[in-house]
This record gives structure tokens, C-alpha cells and sequence, in this order.
């Protein structure tokens, strides 16, 4: 796999993966995925802007924040994280809607970091509306372009 080389495909009926190699150490990574001040910089798709609203990373705690989509409408989101292991892994669930599970693993690659990050759907269908309705794939392919160009400027 080549360094910025990402890899985004349906592994069955129900999930999304992407695996990304990302040029810095995994702490920094790690950092930039668990504390406001960064995550707000870059996560989502291109256009998109976020407020936090609480944000704790620890398994029963929650993240709540508002992306501002460039057409003005805004989309409130809960996480609420499942299972933490710094810096190795995030387990957490979406919700309220659309409501998927995902799992983030940080591995140590030489001085790199690989990214691997699997989406999981209650069904097929769900995965299928999701991927129509807000674009998920080229969604997730943008918040992680965009997670890259930031880690190129802190």
C-alpha cells in the first residue's frame, strides 16, 4: 500500500471500511482524533464546519457536536464511545440518525501511523440509504483527506 493511498470499499452488506497511512507518529494521530480543539478543525466531508458541544473520550462518555454543512443545514450528532485504549483504539456508536456502529484502530507503522476504520450498519439496507442519502463513502474519503492536510499543518 502505498503512504497516502486510501482504501475505501464495502466488506459485506452491512459495513464501510478505509485504511489510510498517515505520515506522522500515532500519538500525534491519536491526539488530533480525541481533543476538540483539533477534531473540529477537520472532521467531515469538504465544506463542512463543527461546534462541540462536550466532548469526552472514555468508554460510557459521549461527544456531542453540530456539522454545518456548506448549504446552511446543520446536522446534530452523538457519539457515545463504547470502548477506549489509548492511543490504539476507538470503538464508538452513532446515533441518533443515522445510527451505526464504528471501530478505529491506530497502529504504529515505522514512523507512521495506519489508520484502519470500519463502519458497521444494523442492515444492508440501512448501509444503502445512508451511502444515498449523505454520500458516505465520498464522505468518509473527504474527512480523512482532510484529517491528512491537517496533520501536514500543526
Amino acid at each position: 500500500m502505498k503512504s497516502n493511498e486510501l482504501n475505501i470499499h464495502n466488506d459485506s452488506e452491512r459495513e464501510i471500511t478505509a485504511t489510510r497511512i498517515l505520515k506522522v507518529p500515532r500519538d500525534l494521530v491519536w491526539k488530533v482524533w480525541t481533543e476538540p480543539e483539533h477534531i473540529k478543525q477537520w472532521w467531515g466531508p469538504d465544506g463542512f464546519t463543527n461546534t462541540i458541544e462536550s466532548m469526552e473520550v472514555r468508554a460510557g462518555r459521549q461527544w456531542k457536536f453540530i456539522m454545518h454543512g456548506p448549504d446552511g443545514v446543520d446536522y446534530r450528532n452523538i457519539i457515545t464511545y463504547i470502548e477506549v485504549k489509548k492511543p490504539e483504539l476507538i470503538i464508538y456508536e452513532h446515533g441518533p440518525s443515522p445510527k451505526f456502529n464504528v471501530k478505529v484502530t491506530f497502529e504504529t507503522f515505522g514512523k507512521y501511523t495506519r489508520l484502519n476504520m470500519r463502519m458497521t450498519f444494523d442492515s444492508a439496507e440501512e448501509l444503502k440509504r445512508t451511502v444515498k442519502t449523505f454520500n458516505a463513502v465520498e464522505g468518509l474519503e473527504q474527512t480523512l483527506n482532510r484529517l491528512e492536510g491537517y496533520l501536514n499543518v500543526i
